[in-house]
Parts: structure tokens; sequence; C-alpha cells
């Protein structure tokens, strides 16, 4: 059978824009990534280098969907920008990987979700945690039953590098972002609902902007130093912020899922280390991570009642990474999208899931604004709950 030859076109060409690019342009399997949208010009002289300039550069990505034929665009600019670009792409039929979070307001979620049911045009989301190895052998277990019926489940986030990546440029601007539970979170907490098997329908919280507030910031909103930097640190002897600082560095929701578990999640973005540690309980045992996408990732199952602390379980589940960003993720969701516009696969991940995942972090923010009360998430529109993308 002969190969679905594919033209694609990335609105935001540098940083995870560049990586995902560079996975997708696989001329000898017929994808092509023929043209790209960026703000910048330095960033668009790269983009255009990296493809010995054989690509259209844009500044205005409508003018790059519409006068490029392409076959799908994949969106990595910023998070306020997600439902305005996505939404316009959709309407004019073309297919979109949208990174996540799908958009910074639930009601922006649903705007993308009902453009795409009413112009039959598929969506893929960003959702990049279902492809690690650590989230799948969990899962794997789960399913198995070898921890019984799930009713607990617990999320740790230590985010070393917060100070780097979210509170020197627009992820500081709650206007820009909305909340941290939103850009970073979201991943986690798809990830508990998939564990779970269901969706958050009420969420309380309490969280604070506790470190970042209190230090030197830059002038102006001119382009920073993003870079990870492990020299930066403590958080407190750093400088050089965003002007605006009005998100939480330290977060923490409780959500009641629809089908009875509960579950939490807690970030903090001053922390000396990084990684995502979940614990899953159920009624015959459970499971926890050590580690997430390095070589010496493991899962332990619980099972055996011991009334004393016991570091390791009773099973231990290597979870090791695979070649490739994020843990080997990147390769496979970038290619789950080419085989999804190939018609060949069905994505793991559902627009629905990452809704909901919008949906439970909006709420959990407005908790945390508003003295820590139950926030009800919304549910989805009937037609477009059911609908298949």
């Amino acid at each position: 059978m002969k190969t679905q030859k594919l033209r694609l076109g990335i609105i935001g060409v540098s940083g995870r824009g560049h990586r995902l690019a560079e996975l997708a342009h696989k001329p000898e399997d017929g994808v092509e990534i023929v043209a790209g949208m960026d703000p910048f010009d330095d960033k668009l002289r790269e983009f255009s280098d990296c493809y010995n300039h054989q690509v259209g550069c844009y500044k205005d990505y409508r003018q790059m969907i519409e006068k490029e034929n392409l076959d799908g665009v994949l969106i990595t600019s910023p998070d306020y920008c997600h439902e305005e670009q996505a939404s316009f792409a959709l309407s004019l039929g073309i297919p979109v990987y949208l990174e996540k979070p799908m958009a910074i307001t639930t009601a922006g979620c649903d705007r993308i979700l009902k453009t795409a049911r009413d112009n039959h045009v598929k969506l893929m989301l960003g959702h990049n945690m279902r492809y690690m190895n650590f989230t799948n052998k969990m899962k794997s277990i789960i399913d198995s039953g070898a921890i019984g019926e799930i009713k607990a489940i617990w999320c740790r986030h230590f985010i070393s590098y917060g100070g780097d990546a979210y509170f020197r440029d627009w992820h500081a601007d709650r206007r820009k972002s909305n909340s941290l539970l939103l850009q970073k979170g979201a991943h986690d907490i798809d990830i508990i609902h998939w564990l779970a098997g269901s969706y958050s329908s009420k969420v309380s919280g309490m969280g604070s902007l506790s470190v970042y507030n209190q230090l030197p910031r830059r002038d102006n909103e001119d382009k920073p130093d993003v870079s990870f930097n492990s020299a930066h640190w403590p958080p407190t002897e750093q400088s050089g912020f965003y002007p605006v600082i009005d998100v939480a560095d330290h977060n923490m929701i409780m959500m009641q899922l629809a089908n009875g578990v509960q579950a939490c999640y807690m970030q903090c973005h001053y922390t000396p280390d990084s990684w995502r540690n979940y614990t899953v309980i159920g009624t015959k045992g459970r499971i926890e991570n050590y580690g997430d996408i390095y070589e010496d990732t493991v899962v332990e199952l619980w099972n055996k009642r011991v009334d004393r602390f016991r570091l390791h379980g009773d099973a231990t589940f290597q979870a090791a990474s695979s070649v490739g960003s994020h843990g080997g993720a990147d390769p496979k969701i970038v290619q789950g999208f080419i085989d999804y516009l190939r018609g060949e696969h069905t994505p793991v991940t559902t627009p629905q899931a990452s809704r909901y995942a919008v949906a439970a972090g909006c709420a959990g923010a407005d908790s945390i604004r508003n003295g820590g009360g139950v926030v009800e998430v919304p549910p989805l529109d009937p037609d477009l709950e059911t609908y298949k993308y």
C-alpha cells in the first residue's frame, strides 16, 4: 500500500516547536515540515536554516495556513494563543496537533472542541506523559487488578527548574497562563484521570505565591534567558524575573472524581530536585513510582501487609526510558499524530480528556483564589463528550 505523503506546518518554531518539527520531518517516510510561523525574525532564520531554506516562513499564522497546502499543523505557541490558532486551523479543515494545555479556560477548550466537531476535523492533544514508560507500566498494573479497586491517587510534583521555566517569562502572568495548574499541572491531572478511569467533578485547593514575588524583576517583557541552569540555586538568590508575577508557585488541590476515586495533586516550583511521584492505592495494594523519565525508573508494588516501613515493595517493575526526549515520549507522540493523520491508529489520549484536565486545573485555581472552597467542574456538552475526533 502506498504511504500517504504529508505536508505539515508548525506554529512556534523554537524550543518545543523545534523539537517536534525535527521529530516529524521524515522525508523518507513521506512526511515533511514545509512551513513555520513565529513572531521573531531570528527564530524564523534558524528554522529556515534547519531545512536548507526550503520551507515557507511566516509571521502570521493565518497566512501560513491559507497559503500552504497543509495536511496538518502542529501548534506549540504560548498557551494563551492556543484557542485562537487552533480554532482558525480547524475552521478551515486543517487537522491540528495542539500542545497542552488545550486552552487557558474551560470555555476556550469547549470552543475548540466544538469547532473541530462542526468541521469534522482531526484534533490531537500533546499529552506526551501518556506515552511514557512509567505511566504505562502503572496503568498496566492497575488494569491487571493487582491492587484491586482504585480508591485514591496522590501526585507530588517537584520542579527544580520552576524559576527558570515559569517565572522569567509570560507563564508568571495569569492573564497569559491562568495558573501553573494548567501549563504544568495539566499533565499530571490528565494522568490521574487516566489511571483512575474517571474525570474530576469537584475540586478544592490551597496555594500561594510564596517565593518568586519577593525576588528582583526585570523592567520589561523582552525575551529573557529561560534556559535551565542548575547553578540558579537557591531560588532566593536569583534575579531577572518577569515584571508581572501573579501565579502561585506552589499549589495543592483535592479532586473528587465522578467514579468515587479521590485524588490529590501537589506541585512546588522551588524544590532542589525534579520528578513526579505517583501513589495509587487500591483495595488490595498500592503502587508508587521511583523516578519518571530516566533509566533507573521503577514502579514498586506493595500487596502484602507488613506493619512497618518498607522502601521497596513486594514486586519491582522496571520502567526505564526509551530513546528520545521526555523519556522517549516525544518521538512516540509525534509518530502517533502522523499515524492519526493517515488513519492508521487512534491516539492514546482524547481531546475530551485534555479538556477535563484543564477544567480541573481551572477549578483548582478558582478555589485557591477564593478561599479554598469546593468548585464544581462544569460537565462537557453531551454531544461533545461522545464525539469521536
